[in-house]
């Protein structure tokens, strides 16, 4: 695949060079909401042209792509760009042991490699302890310098004091943290700026963590707490999402107005209805779950299913019946950039349809970002477009035959 698309790079920037307009030709398109049939796109400069049945469509050059349906270009909801799989290096030795320098150079390999995925828009959820790194790597992609998606970057994220890792060392050194502390009315309005101001397009808030006397996740930050980072982020027109996996981490990050709940494994009924209610777009991070399970031994097929799992499974049921609105996003990073569609295909293993899970990946994902430029294929729209063999809202599994990457009317 990968050969497919770098001998189509290689080639159509000289065809474009040549034409105004590109008429490209599946055999369907899929808008971001349903699929037709016969129709074409065509594209002008960076933008989309024009949309519809091919035999009303025209351009001075055409792109056949048989076999193909064409989609808008997918959306990462959940990535960390700065993290590679924990089964390479585990994430303590990651933010440790890593340098700022070695860490970076991954990151572009991974920025291309979710790139020739499919995926021209990722959410990256915090650099984990490499600072300010994510926003010089969407610095580089804009300008050219390397290849790889569109990025919304939260760097360094926040934590509450004493709660987060790297941990397990002599309380006498101060070791890097995964993200940056912050307390109190005067401690969080200054992080949230300041983070701001360095470059953060959202800010990210861990609302619990694995700081409980067991070492059990427990809620970090209070709800005025919560609320006053939220006030603070949306008084600069950015968002507050949220890491949180515990019913009270939940309740609290819902009251304070958090747009998305990222993991959300102890949700309950009254909790998913609660986000439903107010239109919080629940992340269930289920890639990241089985790839972590996989680590530790489990044989998918093989072995029970560890408890993890199932909690996991019963809260996909609680919320689809809930009516919550259920992002693509798959905390991709704790497994292989590029292999982004494994979220996907889970998402319908775990009750979710092919088309539902398309939407969520591209329409859903753009509006709950906040980007009207893309997400779905309409006159004036980016041309991010994205071909796969097959059709994925049939099934799936087709999300991986990607064959055809268009970013900015660019392949």
């Amino acid at each position: 695949m990968k050969r497919i698309l770098f001998l189509v790079f290689l080639f159509i920037p000289a065809l474009l060079s040549q034409a105004q307009t590109l008429l490209l030709k599946p055999d369907r398109v899929f808008d971001g909401e349903e699929t037709h049939a016969g129709w074409g796109v065509v594209v002008e400069g960076e933008m989309i042209a024009d949309v519809g049945p091919i035999a009303g469509l025209s351009a001075d050059q055409v792109i056949e792509m048989r076999g193909m349906t064409l989609s808008p270009g997918l959306i990462e909801g959940h990535a960390h760009v700065l993290l590679h799989p924990y089964d390479e290096t585990n994430w303590n030795d990651q933010v440790l042991r890593e340098s700022r320098a070695e860490r970076v150079v991954r990151a572009t390999v991974h920025a291309t490699n979710t790139l020739m995925a499919g995926f021209t828009t990722i959410r990256d959820l915090g650099s984990e302890g490499a600072g300010y790194a994510d926003v010089g790597i969407k610095q580089a992609i804009n300008k050219g310098v390397i290849l790889g998606p569109r990025m919304l970057v939260a760097g360094r994220a926040i934590v509450a004091t004493g709660s987060y890792g790297p941990r397990g060392f002599d309380p006498a050194f101060d070791v890097p943290l995964g993200a940056e502390p912050a307390d109190g009315v005067d401690d969080l309005v200054r992080v949230t700026r300041d983070q701001i101001g360095k470059g953060a397009d959202f800010i990210k808030v861990y609302a619990d963590y694995r700081w409980g006397p067991n070492g059990e996740s427990m809620p970090t930050f209070s709800k005025e707490e919560l609320d006053l980072m939220r006030r603070t982020a949306e008084s600069s027109g950015r968002p507050l999402v949220a890491h949180a996996g515990t019913e009270e981490g939940m309740q609290r990050a819902i009251w304070a107005g958090v747009e998305t709940i990222e993991h959300g494994d102890g949700g309950t009924r009254s909790v998913f209805r609660a986000m439903a209610e107010k239109g919080v777009v629940w992340y269930p991070t289920l890639a990241a779950v089985e790839a972590i399970s996989s680590y530790s031994g489990w044989e998918k097929g093989k072995d029970p299913e560890p408890t993890r799992i199932t909690v996991k499974k019963a809260a996909m049921k609680v919320a689809l019946e809930e009516g919550v609105l259920i992002g693509m996003g798959g905390d991709v990073g704790v497994y292989s950039h590029g292999k982004n569609a494994w979220e996907m295909e889970l998402m319908v293993e775990y009750g979710m349809s092919p088309l539902h899970v398309m939407r969520a990946t591209t329409s859903l994902n753009a509006r709950t970002f906040h980007l009207s430029d893309r997400g779905t294929i309409e006159v004036g729209k980016l041309a991010d477009l994205v071909g796969m063999t097959g059709d994925p809202t049939e099934d799936i599994k087709d999300a991986w035959n990607v064959t055809f990457v268009m970013k900015g009317g660019e392949i």
